[in-house]
């Protein structure tokens, strides 16, 4: 009975010393060789440079819906309000009123008429279109899914070099994504970057957000001037020429007297609704070309520029990861950032060249 009890004994020892001996294996830190770090920030660069591939084939996606969605409501609604007759005689109106009040001031008259169909465009199109899908809204989700495919191919990278996730973390920690201090809180490390949900709330993002959104021209200013104000000029010297042949026949009116010039008057307002009519497809066909040329070029700036269009976000991050990246691993081509000249496809308003 003896002996079976210190057998019992001597396993359990030896039972405890193999255990403790396995622990010590088990929590033993791996090693990471210089050489593993340098490959898993050459395949970071690379899942980087395919990201941006996704992120503009996203992009240009969404910025073509957003497309067809203005130029829809721009012909149904907008084109429709600016060539009905009420909306150009308050046009004519206003182009009298200023033309009064601008004094020896050129083109006066067309500039505050710009300035005001610019505000109807907004309201009309621009504003409803916003509450589905707009460039401000692109630039955020391009980021975004920047970063998301970003995140999956690190996660994919660390499996496949073994690399322990505190190592990886503080590896991410030492790469610098976002640069826009002083104050430090401008800047982020790519860790930051990958575990901050939702992104928008990175103070560092917030200010990289703010830089673009705020750029001249940039996705905050979605901008039809030009071809708004060729059509104001246009529609200017019309009505400036409408209210001259107005004044002609008020001074008709009222030599002619109390009934024989209310008649006259009327006269001359059916006169200007059918002779509105006779017009209104050509005010509509000019409408189209002036506001598609300048709209066309306006989506190929917001699609292509890289300092302030929607891939702006994305193309900030990727050369700023790829650059700190490009540090340490080998030597190698670097990333192309600039996108390719896109041609926009063939909408109702472009014109076909002669």
């Amino acid at each position: 009975m003896y002996l079976r009890a210190l057998l019992v004994v001597m396993l359990l020892v030896l039972a405890g010393c193999a255990a403790s001996q396995r622990v010590r294996e088990a929590v033993a830190p791996v090693v990471v060789s210089p050489s593993t770090w340098r490959q898993v920030d050459r395949d970071l660069v690379q899942a980087s440079q395919q990201a941006v591939l996704q992120v503009k084939v996203f992009a240009r996606g969404s910025m073509e819906h957003w497309r067809v969605r203005v130029y829809g409501v721009t012909e149904e609604t907008f084109i429709p309000w600016f060539s009905s007759y009420w909306t150009q005689e308050w046009m004519a109106m206003k182009v009298s009123w200023y033309s009064l009040s601008a004094g020896d001031e050129k083109d006066e008259a067309a500039t505050r008429l710009a300035a005001y169909l610019q505000e109807e465009y907004r309201q009309q199109v621009l504003a409803p279109v916003a509450v589905e899908i707009d460039p401000d809204a692109i630039l955020a989700q391009a980021t975004e899914f920047y970063v998301d495919l970003l995140d999956k191919q690190t996660q994919a990278i660390a499996q496949r070099y073994r690399v322990p996730t505190e190592q990886l973390n503080q590896h991410l920690n030492g790469i610098r994504a976002i640069r826009l201090g002083p104050p430090p809180a401008r800047d982020a490390s790519l860790y930051q970057v990958l575990r901050t949900r939702p992104l928008n709330s990175l103070p560092a993002y917030s200010a990289l957000y703010q830089q673009i959104h705020s750029a001249p021209a940039g996705t905050g200013e979605v901008s039809s001037q030009a071809g708004i104000v060729s059509v104001a000029r246009q529609a200017s010297e019309k009505l400036e020429a409408q209210m001259a042949g107005r004044g002609i026949a008020g001074a008709a009116a009222a030599v002619a007297g109390k009934v024989a010039g209310a008649l006259i008057s009327l006269g001359a307002a059916g006169f200007r609704a059918i002779a509105h009519e006779s017009d209104r497809a050509e005010t509509e066909a000019q409408m189209r070309q002036s506001l598609g040329k300048a709209f066309d070029q306006a989506w190929l700036t917001l699609l292509n520029n890289t300092g302030n269009g929607v891939m702006a976000g994305t193309y900030y991050l990727a050369g700023q990861i790829e650059g700190e990246l490009g540090k340490r691993a080998a030597p190698q081509a670097p990333s192309e950032v600039a996108p390719p000249n896109v041609a926009p496809p063939e909408g109702p308003y472009r014109v076909p060249e002669p």
